[in-house]
This record gives C-alpha cells, sequence and structure tokens, in this order.
C-alpha cells in the first residue's frame, strides 16, 4: 500500500471480522467433514476436502470484508498466497493434528485441536496474502 492508501479499519476491526469468518468458516469445515464421514469418506482425504471448500469461502470473505485488499497484489496472486501460505499452515496443523492424536483423544478432538492452532497463523498469513503487509 503506498501512503495514500493507509488503511481504513483499525487492526482490532480486523481481528474481530476475520474471527468472525473464521468462525462461519469453520462451521463450514465442520459440516463438509461430517458429511464426508458419513458418506464414509476416510478422516485424511474427508479433512482435506472440507478444508478446501471452507478456504474458498475463507478468502472470498476475507477479501470482501475483513481485510483491505492491496491492489497492487494481483487477485490470482492474491488466492495464490493465501492458498498457499495461510490456508496450506490450517491443513498441514490440522492433518498432523488429526495424523499424531485422533487415535489418542478421537477424530473430533485431534480435528478441533487443530483447527483452534490454525486459527492464529492463518490471520497472520490472510493479513499478509491480501494486504502485503504482515504487521501494522
Amino acid at each position: 500500500m503506498s501512503g495514500a492508501d493507509q488503511p481504513r479499519r483499525s487492526t482490532g476491526s480486523k481481528i474481530v471480522r476475520f474471527a468472525i469468518v473464521g468462525l462461519i468458516n469453520t462451521a463450514i469445515d465442520l459440516a463438509g467433514f461430517f458429511v464426508l464421514l458419513k458418506l464414509h469418506v476416510p478422516p485424511l482425504p474427508a479433512n482435506v476436502t472440507s478444508w478446501f471448500i471452507a478456504v474458498i469461502f475463507s478468502f472470498t470473505a476475507n477479501s470482501l470484508w475483513s481485510f483491505e485488499r492491496n491492489q497492487a497484489i494481483r487477485l490470482h496472486d492474491a488466492f495464490l498466497r493465501f492458498v498457499s501460505l495461510g490456508a496450506l499452515i490450517s491443513l498441514g496443523v490440522s492433518s498432523l493434528s488429526i495424523a499424531l492424536f485422533a487415535g489418542i483423544a478421537g477424530v473430533w478432538p485431534a480435528k478441533i485441536g487443530g483447527v483452534i492452532v490454525a486459527a492464529v497463523l492463518n490471520f497472520l498469513a490472510a493479513r499478509w496474502s491480501i494486504e502485503g503487509r504482515l504487521l501494522k
């Protein structure tokens, strides 16, 4: 962003909006995961599929509502950044959580634990992907 394009929303406002989008995104992810498990899809492929559906919603909502998109970053590039960094971090954390803890704690506690850890990492990655900056 150039100096003339100073952010209009505070970081606090962005965090609240990101959290709201994240809650809806998590509901989409969990609902998709539930439906796929009911259809007898194995847990890891079900996780990847439900994540992909949720990440498309998340990118769209965060680009339009949570963050102020840097117009110098092409939409295609912003989406690739979002998926490759933030979303893959989230997918990696949730899949790792299922792989490591599903046998100990159960599939659902492992999935929910992964989602919580991934949410924090995803805020930073989403901001960088859409606004082109990590802090401030």
